[in-house]
């Protein structure tokens, strides 16, 4: 049995969640039956019980400074209330011992601590979708993506806000134990699978803006709704008693995204829930999303998530059922 070590990083203003959520998936291995799992440190500066933001209090098992962080540890820094310049205890730390980690890990804004600490300098990250323009701004050697909920580069894995760490932190169980063991851990925590890595933070409802006119909010529920139905700009400026040119416009105007992209994003997010589903073949699926055909999925699921429909279904559709004796 294989055990592995996560070292948590704790301070006042830290969100509470950034440390339960993966902490409760890393703990989760040690109930499958003959796994190892991980045993798990949380420390702080000088040791000290820790007020999160929503006013939990944290009792660290001991010091920061004395903390060593070296070969098959998993250092997780989670995101807080307070900047990175707010923290210089830790960010001293992770400067001189971050880097000895096997894998340095943040969730939400922590990754503006690993940034300030010089650990993400040249790398691929993300963070928190509100923190991420100040990020690129502050810390112009980071390469910021703000859409993904996780993203890896070599050693160094970011998740974005909040439960996007319980993704990442199954992400880890799948790489260290397999899928099955993380299946089960997010079976067991209520989670439908995990997302995977390069879905966006948010999705085509909550990404774009909510229309201010009645008519356009109407058409964009009305998209929401069918999927699969005649979504073209001439169909839905007449479901909106506009000119097509007049639609267009106002749509993105007032969304933030042209009624194309989002009829894509619309479409893409319904087919990836049938997928995870699993009752329907992908042709189908091609149908009842409005591609005709699953060749034309398959182009617009690539551009969407990097990977085919039938890919996807293999990694987080439901697990075939064993026959019974």
């Amino acid at each position: 049995m294989t055990l592995r070590n996560v070292l948590v990083v704790l301070y006042d203003g830290v969100q509470s969640l950034d440390v339960t959520g993966p902490v409760e998936v890393f703990s989760g291995v040690a109930r499958c039956p003959g796994e190892g799992g991980y045993a798990i440190t949380t420390v702080s500066p000088g040791g000290a019980p820790v007020r999160t933001n929503s006013g939990l209090t944290l009792v660290p098992d001991g010091d920061l400074e004395s903390a060593r962080p070296g070969p098959g540890t998993t250092l997780l820094v989670p995101g807080g209330q307070y900047s990175a310049r707010c923290e210089p205890r830790v960010t001293d730390w992770l400067r001189a011992h971050g880097g000895r980690a096997e894998r340095l890990v943040s969730v939400c804004t922590g990754s503006l601590l690993l940034a300030e600490a010089g650990l993400l300098d040249g790398r691929r990250a993300t963070s928190h979708w509100d923190v991420c323009a100040r990020m690129a701004r502050d810390y112009p050697a980071v390469t910021v993506d703000p859409d993904p909920i996780h993203v890896r580069d070599g050693s160094v894995a970011t998740s974005a806000g909040v439960t996007a760490g319980i993704d990442l932190a199954l992400a880890l169980v799948e790489e260290d134990f397999g899928r099955d063991v993380a299946l089960l851990i997010a079976r067991h925590l209520v989670v439908f699978l995990r997302r995977p890595g390069n879905q966006a933070q948010f999705s085509a409802q909550l990404a774009a803006q909510t229309a201010r006119r009645d008519p356009l909010r109407d058409v964009q529920q009305w998209i929401t709704e069918h999927p699969g139905g005649d979504l073209g700009v001439e169909a839905l400026a007449a479901r909106a008693a506009l000119s097509p040119r007049h639609f267009a416009r106002a749509f993105r105007a007032e969304t933030g995204v042209t009624p194309g992209r989002y009829v894509e994003r619309v479409r893409v997010e319904h087919a990836r829930r049938l997928l995870e589903d699993g009752r329907d073949g992908i042709a189908r699926i091609s149908r009842e999303c409005g591609y005709g055909t699953p060749e034309a999925l398959r182009r617009a699921f690539v551009r969407a998530f990097g990977q085919s429909p039938a890919e996807y279904r293999r990694r987080f559709g439901p697990r075939p059922v064993a026959p019974g004796p």
